[in-house]
């Protein structure tokens, strides 16, 4: 068992790769500068409130806590809000990114996984997406993570600084017994919007029913947030254990439409989304679905809850907790 960081370990996957992290006996410490995490979300002892562009504190930390790996959460991630404030973005994403791997070489950590987006491709040529399809981000906050990315091909070149790259696609759901589920604010994701709506009674928008999809509106590969804890930590354990770096997709291969995501919300809940059709957002693609056949193959990682209705259920179970 290993002794790692998470940073941004207090937003909502890094939360529950802690807590997965330490289910399977690993020892976790935490850096999240809580600008966009919770406190709540993270055991007391555990965190450390350090913005990731602070490198001398890094490098204490990662000495102090005698880190052997790292898994880096902490980014801005709002397609929307990159493009109102891309210097935003780059400063926060790009040059914390920088200095935390700058914090690792002097502490002499050699070994990351870093949380990388599907906004890497852009509007895809092919899809389900393989890992080699080019570059090609169409906003600020694609292009931050991109730029972390080819950061890490040089440091892999001339540092022996092991990283895997993990892709991944439209996170969602809650783990129930953690008591950790999506929280982000302001909320943009579609199933916790929906479930908001049924609360509230206020509606959500959908943005785009004339997409060249079979029901109109946008496709994406929805992945259960546990799963994607379970890649990570799938990911750390290949390079404590030597393994090369990588990039892999992260997701089921398998795409819902929002129809079918709002289709399952009433199901599982039982009550109707109050919905507004609203026109489509600049720069949202058709559809986004991964192949994550590399993944499967190189690490044994295989999705577990990616039944649209069981990811559904357990948001519900957790939205339904934290509005008590």
């Amino acid at each position: 068992m290993a002794r790692i960081l998470v940073t941004g370990g207090a937003g909502y996957i890094g939360s529950h790769t802690r807590y997965f992290l330490e289910k399977s006996g690993h020892t976790v410490a935490v850096v999240d500068d809580l600008s966009r995490g919770f406190r709540q979300a993270v055991p007391a002892g555990v965190l450390h409130s350090i913005d990731t562009r602070d490198r001398k504190k890094l490098t204490a930390l990662l000495r102090q806590e005698r880190i052997e790996a790292v898994i880096h959460f902490a980014a801005y991630i709002s397609v929307g809000e990159s493009t109102e404030r891309p210097e935003f973005y780059f400063s926060n994403n790009v040059c914390g990114s920088l200095s935390l791997f700058e914090a690792m070489l002097e502490a002499g950590v050699k070994r990351l996984v870093f949380s990388s987006t599907a906004a890497a491709y852009g509007i895809p040529a092919k899809v389900p997406i393989p890992e080699d399809e080019p570059y090609a981000p169409i906003n600020p906050y694609g292009e931050s993570k991109v730029m972390v990315e080819k950061i890490l091909e040089w440091l892999d070149r001339y540092r022996e600084f092991r990283s895997i790259r993990l892709r991944y696609f439209n996170a969602c759901g809650a783990e129930p017994e953690s008591g950790l589920g999506e929280r982000h604010d302001p909320e943009t994701h579609l199933i916790p919007l929906m479930l908001r709506a049924i609360q509230t009674g206020q509606p959500v928008t959908l943005f785009g029913n004339d997409y060249p999809t079979p029901d109109g509106t946008c496709i994406r590969d929805y992945i259960h947030v546990s799963d994607l804890a379970q890649a990570h930590i799938a990911a750390i354990e290949h390079l404590l254990a030597g393994g090369k770096s990588d990039v892999f997709n992260v997701g089921t291969g398998a795409g819902q439409s929002v129809k079918q995501v709002l289709a399952a919300v009433e199901k599982v809940t039982g009550k109707k989304v109050p919905h507004t059709i609203g026109p489509r957002r600049e720069g949202d693609p058709p559809s986004l679905v991964a192949d994550s056949r590399k993944l499967q193959n190189a690490l044994g990682w295989r999705p577990q809850r990616a039944d649209l209705e069981r990811i559904v259920a357990d948001a519900w179970a957790f939205a339904q907790k934290t509005n008590d």
